[in-house]
């Protein structure tokens, strides 16, 4: 299936194009008389405003697996899935008052770095390598396979050729330039990312409607398919496993979030790239109300295509071209593709924009995050620890381009979609409530050695090899899973270091203080905000 492209289209799509090149080569200039050094390449020069932060912050987030993914399981599940969005708007708002205050005090370029100063190298180094792999392997990879599925799916071109056609968009404007290419471009990319989805959300609930809007078709949705509009799912359903219940709120989730948007380099890489801590703040904030409006462009959609395909008199005035393709219980995952097919000459252009800056703008993110923890951890510290400026910038462009040829190579051989974010989720599901522990025991309790640092998180790996094979019905459910390996991993890492320091404090233990945590009246009150309308939404989607 193709969308149906025309040439207003096409158009709409180079121009895109053309305007991100453009803007990410001349944002990577080197001005006049002054050579590009680590902190220029890696942290933007620690320049970047708050809205800079906000977007980037959800242009780095928001992929393919969104766009393509969340609509599927909105089709297949409905509003439940909203739950990682709606959750990451709080998460977002804890990482800035409780973690950003400590890793900008300690002036970190990478995640790495704070493992470094608080425990000692050697953990350091282990994360590091994790990371990379993690990265290349899984997150480079299976974005650049889901894109390129996607493009596959909607244009009729050939996979690889997808593959590497995103591969170089990405790597034109962000190895040469940096964070700063990366953070300006994805300013823009979030307006085609919401534009793009917002419209393709008005089609689905205008075409629900009979034309009568999105208003009148987000009603007919909700009288059509109830039984989608439930955020809590109990016991009977299909998918509990996948989202069980009460404990979405309570349980594991938990851990995926504040690692992914704690701890993790090529999320928390632009918060470090601020001009101050408040204007870091003002970013999570923004970040934080624009992860409430995510479920509107990539859920909606999804339940509005449900809607569609099972209303007999709606597919009949669609026309013969809706039944080609047509998302199913099974194939839930083509519901977005197929609903770009409807969309007017133009419009289409600006929603595969729209998908395609999803992409790029994630590629970018993780490409230069993966080169500043290669650079500033591994080729400084073990390499060339005398580095200069330039040798350092070239050193992570270098390792950018490596890191992409790999992970072009290993893209294709994800196999299927569903394998791909089985492969995703198994993968940080595994490792993240280790790493998630040895954190956050190592910001919040002076009394955390390092060995039992470093113990703690080697055991993290069986302990949840083993609760995942355990033939234990209760602990089906992924999320469990988590939250259970990261409450045995946290109770070794304590253990070990009373038996170690005999209850004393570790000489590497952060000093904490209220001042440290006090936030702005205007982030108190977002957050304030924020909190508000997600006690709204859980209470009406209940």
């Amino acid at each position: 299936m193709t969308a149906g492209f025309h040439f207003w289209d096409y158009v709409v799509f180079i121009a895109y194009a053309v305007l991100i090149l453009g803007v990410g080569l001349w944002v990577s200039r080197d001005k006049e008389g002054h050579q590009k050094n680590a902190e220029d390449y890696f942290l933007a020069s620690k320049s970047l405003p708050w809205w800079a932060i906000g977007t980037s912050l959800i242009a780095a987030n928001i992929s393919a697996e969104q766009f393509i993914g969340m609509s599927g399981s909105g089709f297949a599940l409905g509003i439940a899935i909203a739950s990682y969005e709606w959750m990451a708007a709080l998460t977002l708002i804890i990482v800035g008052k409780y973690f950003l205050p400590i890793f900008i005090e300690k002036g970190l370029y990478t995640i790495p770095e704070f493992v470094e100063k608080r425990f000692s190298t050697n953990l350091k180094t282990i994360l590091a390598v994790f990371w990379l792999a993690l990265y290349i392997f899984v997150n480079l990879a299976s974005v650049l396979y889901l894109g390129g599925l996607a493009i596959e799916t909607i244009m009729g071109v050939d996979m690889m050729y997808a593959i590497i056609g995103l591969a170089l968009f990405a790597a034109a404007y962000s190895l040469y330039g940096g964070l700063s290419a990366v953070a300006w471009t994805d300013v823009i990319q979030v307006v085609f990312l919401v534009l793009g989805g917002l419209a393709t959300t008005y089609l689905a609930l205008n075409t629900v409607s009979g034309g009568e809007g999105m208003i009148a078709g987000f009603s007919k949705v909700l009288e059509a398919a109830p039984e989608k509009f439930h955020m809590i799912l109990d016991e009977t359903n299909d998918n509990y496993n996948n989202l069980p219940g009460i404990w979405v709120l309570v349980g594991g989730l938990w851990v995926a979030n504040l690692y992914y948007w704690g701890f993790n380099q090529y999320i928390i890489q632009r918060t470090l790239a601020a001009k101050s801590l408040r204007e870091s703040q003002k970013g999570i904030l923004l970040a934080a109300f624009l992860k409430l409006i995510i479920p509107l462009i990539v859920v909606i959609p999804g339940i509005a295509a449900y809607v569609m395909v099972n209303d007999p008199e709606i597919m009949a005035n669609l026309g013969q071209d809706a039944m080609l393709n047509v998302p199913s219980a099974e194939q839930a995952d083509k519901a977005y593709p197929w609903l770009l097919q409807f969309l007017p000459v133009g419009l289409k252009g600006v929603a595969f924009a729209a998908l395609a800056a999803a992409v790029v703008s994630s590629l970018a993110s993780m490409l230069n995050s993966t080169s500043t923890i290669f650079t500033m951890d591994i080729y400084k510290q073990y390499i060339n620890k005398n580095a200069n400026d330039k040798e350092t910038v070239n050193v992570g462009r270098i390792s950018a381009a490596v890191a992409l040829i790999i992970a072009v190579i290993v893209a294709p051989l994800l196999g299927g979609i569903d394998q791909a974010f089985q492969f995703i989720q198994e993968y940080t599901g595994i490792v993240s409530p280790g790493i998630l522990a040895v954190f956050m025991l190592g910001l919040f309790w002076k009394k955390t050695t390092n060995n039992a640092a470093i113990w703690g998180a080697i055991a993290s790996i069986p302990i949840a090899l083993a609760l995942k094979f355990l033939p234990i019905p209760i602990l089906e459910p992924w999320m469990h899973q988590m939250g259970i390996t990261a409450l045995l991993t946290m109770a070794i890492i304590m253990l070990l270091s009373y038996l170690q320091n005999k209850g004393a404090d570790d000489p590497k233990g952060i000093e904490l203080s209220k001042e440290l945590f006090k936030t702005s009246p205007g982030f108190n009150i977002g957050s304030f905000v924020v909190c508000i309308i997600l006690t709204v939404l859980y209470a009406l989607f209940w």
